[in-house]
């Protein structure tokens, strides 16, 4: 019988020693790594800004304050809160602890992963990577596949700011990732579906290992009809297509009355036009699908409901035009999977005790946006 040898083993054995020798617990050495991160981010941010571009068709102001920005700020708070962070918190005694000192001790948990997403490949990598570090960790970080340039500034450039001794890149894709699952970690932080979150979470019990989930799902937006169509419309566009529409938090579906959506749409025909111009495909700012497979995905939702604005696409360079459907069925696919593209569902209800009860019926979302001017009804 011919046995499978792990290729991450050396690797998480000398993570593992580096841990145990105590190194990572100074707080001077977590702020170093810290600013190590920092000076990572400055001094290459053009070539984070290039290779955003590439992966996903990133304009530099949103690279700016959607990844490199977010990711900066993150390491700002860390090294300003980080020894508060590890100060011993005193807590209150009861009868039985009358006698002894009682307090909590921050402890780090030792060996984290990192698994990480395509969609925001910089920013969702290194937001936990600033926890895990500021906490005193040794961090094995395993960057997206999908985001192929970003994993390879993350995998070539960002250990020369680190020390290596603690800190890893490990590359490869479904199948690499499943048997770094194998391994006993201290703690996971994963990034991305429902379906491979379960896939993550049945590997962390087989060692009890604690985890965070950032997951997707359908997140609702309710537009009552006592508000301004144009402020809605001007919103809603523009976090919906917000990085091509690949953001975990953007608005997946609306909910409002018929006459409502009928004041809506035209006031989404100028919000598109206002920002993407008259041909939403030439324009710097409207971002691309990821790759191959995610695009035939998205591009099969096109065909859900009726097209009411948009619905153009072009395979040569995944590129779908900001679309609103209408006339949309709750059995229709687009609305039974998170879309993670520039396409934005209309389902009519009528009124909000209507609208409450459509989301109540589904999965609990990641987040709601209700647009109203009537504060008391919401």
């Amino acid at each position: 019988m011919r046995l499978r040898m792990d290729p991450f083993s050396d690797t998480l054995r000398r993570l593992r020693e580096a841990f145990r020798s105590g190194r990572t617990r100074a707080a001077e050495f977590r702020a170093t790594q810290l600013k190590g991160l920092g000076r990572f981010l400055q001094e290459n941010k053009q070539l984070l800004q290039d290779a955003l571009a590439q992966d996903l068709h990133k304009s530099a102001f949103e690279s700016e304050i959607s990844e490199i920005g977010i990711s900066q700020g993150e390491v700002n708070l860390a090294l300003g809160n980080l020894r508060a962070w590890m100060k011993d918190e005193k807590v209150p005694k009861n009868l039985a602890t009358q006698l002894d000192s009682a307090f909590i001790r921050k402890e780090p948990f030792g060996l984290v992963l990192i698994i990480a997403p395509w969609n925001y490949p910089l920013n969702l990598t290194l937001v936990p990577l600033v926890g895990a570090l500021a906490a005193g960790n040794c961090v094995v970080l395993k960057p997206s596949e999908i985001s192929k340039n970003v994993e390879r500034v993350l995998a070539e450039v960002l250990p020369q700011y680190l020390d290596q001794s603690c800190f890893a890149v490990v590359l490869g894709g479904p199948e690499e990732t499943g048997q770094l699952l194998e391994n006993k970690f201290d703690y996971i932080f994963f990034t991305g579906s429902p379906r491979v979150g379960k896939i993550v979470m049945a590997a962390a019990a087989k060692h009890l290992t604690p985890v965070t989930l950032e997951l997707g799902g359908k997140n609702p937006c309710y537009v009552d009809d006592d508000c301004d169509p144009q402020t809605v419309a001007n919103r809603v566009v523009w976090f919906r297509c917000f990085n091509a529409g690949q953001t975990c938090v953007a608005p997946d579906y609306v909910l409002c009355s018929h006459e409502t959506q009928e004041r809506l749409l035209p006031a989404m025909q100028s919000a598109i036009t206002r920002f993407y111009g008259e041909d939403p495909k030439s324009s710097p700012d409207l971002g691309r699908i990821v790759g191959e497979k995610q695009f035939q995905r998205v591009q099969g939702l096109l065909g859900c409901g009726r097209v009411a604005i948009g619905g153009q696409s072009d395979e040569s360079q995944r590129y779908i035009a900001p679309t609103v459907l209408v006339d949309v069925q709750e059995t229709e696919l687009v609305m039974q999977e998170e879309i993670f593209g520039p396409i934005l569902p209309i389902v009519n209800v009528q009124g909000l005790a209507e609208a409450v009860d459509f989301i109540t019926q589904r999965e609990k979302p990641l987040a709601l946006y209700a647009f109203s001017n009537n504060s008391q009804g919401l």
